[in-house]
């Protein structure tokens, strides 16, 4: 029978080798070996802890070995990872995290391996995790470094993340951010505006006005019974489709289109506010597979919603649009809560890229707009080169032609209680949401109007 630590062994070992997402895997693999709720809820515990602070728990596994870790052997460097975050972050026994620890390395790597495994865990428990964090903070080279270990974040996601919160001025915010970038969310959920009721037995959220939480058990049955009329969704994400469906009033007979949909969980919200306005809207994925995510995001809306599988940058052009979303493919280091392996798998390199995609996506959703359309330019990322600098560039590109709306005001005006939105130095309307502030993912948001 498999066990929680196997499972969890099994997810990380895939993450490294096959860029595989946790998020999508570990529940798969959680049914596959018939886990109990126990042993589910273990499991899940100990991927995404282990997965969160590979960092931190590389430099106490390479103090405690004497070699750096990137010398150990990938397999039983998993096997490591997964030992020292039962050791140091759980309250699973000392002895019982040591054996198994080495089980899983002989498991992996062979016989020849179990006397390595078992004296580096070991060591490890010589220490608690302040006690290792004071150690191997003390071979850092600077502050940067030490906070990268201490809060197992890639200096440069460090620094990125230091730049988005000066531009709000609010740098000393920082240590928060990181602190809440490790600390597993909340499930939070929506019922579709007009659609669905929020249950009366829920906790709504002090936001979002269509999100909620409930007291326990599995949401995906409560998502079941409803017709996908209820969902699990960020309240950020809430927000970010709320934002652009009521910016301005809506008249009768909108187009709007969703252009970069998956995993359709905003495509869902603009379709229920759409059928309550009388607005037509239509969607776009490139990728087939994620396409159908988004078919299945929207099947509890009434009516029919059209979803291409083309390139957004050309989609754009074939019509003409009172309202278009641009969730722009990103870094994601606004999610880093729910996608801890992100932190790990993206580069600077990225960056460039990924920024160059963004301004051709929202420069051809903004040439698709009618006059007066509006197009809310959003990424999971708090990065300022996707963000603030995209915008910029596309403000400079249709000078003239368009003009940015105060999303701040936008978002504060659907929020139910007050919500804690700072002006940006570069003086634009920009709303950038925050883990540790609002108890959302890092979700930016940005209004642009054609004029």
């Amino acid at each position: 029978m498999t066990t929680a630590r196997e499972v969890a062994y099994d997810v990380i070992s895939a993450v490294r080798t096959s860029d595989a997402y946790a998020n999508l895997l570990l529940p798969r693999e959680i049914v596959r070996a018939g886990l109990s709720s126990g042993d589910a809820a273990l499991a899940t515990e100990l991927t995404y802890g282990t997965l969160r602070r590979i960092g931190t728990y590389d430099a106490i596994i390479s103090a405690a070995a004497g070699r750096p870790a990137a010398d150990i052997d990938p397999p039983v460097l998993d096997a490591l990872r997964l030992g020292a975050h039962q050791v140091l972050a759980t309250r699973v026994p000392a002895h019982a995290a040591v054996n198994e620890t080495v089980e899983l390395a002989r498991q992996a790597a062979g016989r020849k391996v179990t006397g390595f495994a078992n004296a580096v865990m070991r060591r490890i428990t010589e220490r608690d995790e302040a006690e290792w964090l004071e150690r191997v903070e003390a071979a850092c080279r600077s502050d940067d470094e030490r906070l990268s270990v201490r809060f197992a974040h890639p200096v440069w996601v460090i620094r990125a993340l230091r730049r988005a919160l000066a531009a709000e001025g609010r740098a000393d915010e920082l240590n928060d951010l990181l602190d809440a970038d490790n600390a597993a969310p909340q499930v939070t959920m929506t019922a579709l505006p007009g659609l669905a009721e929020i249950p009366t037995e829920a906790t709504r959220t002090t936001q979002s006005p269509i999100g909620f939480r409930l007291g326990g058990g599995d949401p995906e049955r409560t998502v079941s019974a409803s017709g996908g009329r209820i969902r699990v969704q960020d309240e950020g994400s809430q927000l970010a489709a709320l934002a652009l469906s009521r910016a301005l009033p809506v008249r009768a007979g909108e187009r709007w289109l969703d252009l970069c949909a998956a995993p359709g969980g905003k495509t869902a919200v603009l379709a229920a506010e759409a059928h309550a306005h009388g607005a037509i809207l239509e969607a776009n994925e490139l990728s087939s597979a994620r396409a159908r995510l988004v078919r299945q995001s929207v099947a509890g809306v009434p009516g029919q919603i059209p979803v291409s599988e083309e390139d957004g940058r050309t989609r754009a052009a074939k019509g003409r649009y009172d309202r278009i979303l641009v969730d722009a493919p990103c870094t994601g280091l606004g999610a880093l809560r729910r996608r801890p392996e992100s932190r790990w798998r993206k580069t600077p390199a990225d960056v460039p890229e990924l920024s160059a995609l963004q301004v051709e996506l929202l420069s051809a959703a903004v040439d698709a707009l009618a006059p007066g359309g509006v197009v809310a330019y959003v990424t999971c990322s708090p990065h300022l080169a996707e963000t603030a600098g995209v915008v910029a560039q596309v403000e400079r590109q249709f000078e003239g032609r368009v003009t940015q709306l105060d999303a701040r005001a936008v978002v504060a005006s659907i929020s139910v209680s007050p919500i804690d939105l700072p002006p940006q130095s570069d003086g634009s309307g920009r709303a950038q949401l925050w883990p540790h502030r609002h108890g959302t993912d890092a979700m930016s948001i940005s209004l642009l109007q054609r004029v």
